[in-house]
């Protein structure tokens, strides 16, 4: 066999592995969305149940005062499922809060659409919930059946042959071995199409109106440009503050010393070399200082270096030990990688202030043009935005590039801090 042959032989086979992994992860992917799926309809039974409920009673008066529950019961359950489609595909946006009255609630087309969506969803939810978890049985029952048929008693051996063969001796009990991967090529095959069969009723019927998305959209991006002002303006004010608390009054010191080593040159020029000294001294601190203030308002390190090296160097520099893990094969924008930057080091340093924890961990990934952070630590949790600790700031410059910030710090630990950034060039 020639070389030529050779090489195409294994990108072939390199080809085929990555089709049968993507195949793979597909089908997993699919039977996953397929029993949260099933999940989601066990809960639209029981509202559609109290929906029938309190449409009956209404005959008597008494659904009218049960009427507000269903209809937050519906809106906790529809809720649930845009969630589950939000992680699955494109985020599907929730409605306005339900409004006060029942017949302002019943006007409100998001509501009427979140009735009729528990009232088409339970059965096809269950049917193919139900498939998702049976596939996966056939596919273990058939493939280890030689392993168990001696033991079974006649009919339950035919009843897993589906009647198409008799089982007497090992060929044929491996025959059903081959049926099980059948099953696999099914349930790959099929899988995927059931879970988009399942979402459909949800993304037809619980997405916003035309129109909704789009006027969220504006608000969102109102909301936004008035939190990028207010984070220039702060930064503004913290630059101008900078230079007026420290670099400047570094340099009236350095003017008075040379002032005063003047003098002495006339007066007693020995004692004017420690006023030089002094001088010299209150230079290069104010020389560091302005070096800090240009640092801080945009990374030298990430123009020679790229943001994962950024960020080595800010846990090299954390009194808390820290480790670095960050998957980022292309840079991003300038800007956002230095609103990065800052996330990350205003995070770790109020991990190093407050937390008393003894490890942080800092993830970056690229996924879907977006550069996502998470930093977390073992500390003693109960951090809050609203106690001056610096998340306000990191939110404001977080949602300034249109992301999106969390914080979760329960009591007691530990403390995770998630931002994602759009990574546009």
């Amino acid at each position: 066999m020639s070389t030529n042959d050779s090489t195409a032989g294994r990108r072939a086979a390199r080809g085929w592995d990555a089709f049968a992994l993507a195949r793979a992860r597909a089908m997993l992917d699919a039977l996953e969305h397929l029993v949260g799926g099933l999940g989601t309809a066990v809960l639209a039974v029981v509202a559609l149940v109290l929906v029938i409920a309190t449409a009956l009673t209404c005959l008597i008066g008494v659904g009218l005062l049960l009427a507000p529950v269903t209809l937050r019961v519906v809106r906790a359950v529809a809720d649930r499922e845009r969630g589950r489609l939000s992680r699955w595909g494109p985020e599907v946006v929730g409605p306005a809060p339900i409004p006060h009255g029942l017949r302002a609630a019943l006007a409100d087309s998001a509501v009427r659409r979140e009735v009729g969506w528990v009232t088409a969803y339970p059965l096809l939810g269950v049917v193919l919930g139900g498939l998702a978890i049976s596939l996966p049985i056939y596919v273990v029952e058939c493939t280890l059946f030689p392993v168990y048929w001696q033991f079974l008693p006649p009919e339950e051996v035919s009843a897993q042959t589906w009647g198409l063969w008799t089982v007497h001796d090992w060929p044929t009990a491996l025959g059903v071995a081959l049926l099980g991967l059948g099953w696999i090529v099914v349930t790959g095959t099929v899988t995927p199409g059931m879970a988009w069969l399942q979402a459909w009723p949800g993304r037809r019927l619980l997405a916003p109106v035309s129109g909704t998305d789009l006027a969220l959209r504006v608000v969102q991006l109102t909301a936004t440009r008035a939190a990028a002002l207010d984070a220039h303006s702060a930064e503004l004010r913290r630059i101008e503050r900078s230079l007026h608390d420290g670099t400047q009054n570094r340099i009236v010191a350095v003017n008075v010393l040379l002032g005063a080593a003047r003098r002495a040159l006339t007066r007693d020029p020995s004692t004017a070399e420690a006023i030089l000294e002094r001088a010299q001294d209150a230079a290069e601190q104010a020389l560091a200082e302005l070096r800090g203030v240009v640092r801080s308002i945009l990374p030298p390190v990430l123009t020679d270096r790229s943001l994962a090296d950024a960020l080595t160097g800010l846990a090299t520099a954390c009194p808390v030990p820290c480790r670095i893990d960050a998957d980022l094969p292309v840079r991003c924008a300038s800007s956002v990688e230095a609103t990065a930057y800052f996330v990350v080091a205003e995070t770790l340093t109020n991990i190093a202030k407050h937390s008393r924890a003894g490890h942080a961990t800092v993830a970056a990934r690229l996924h879907d043009d977006r550069l996502h952070l998470r930093i977390s630590d073992d500390g003693q949790g109960g951090a809050d935005e609203g106690n001056g600790s610096g998340f306000v700031g990191i939110r404001r410059r977080t949602e300034a590039h249109d992301g999106t910030f969390m914080l979760n710090s329960p009591p007691g630990g530990p403390t995770t801090v998630t931002v994602s950034l759009p990574c546009g060039s």
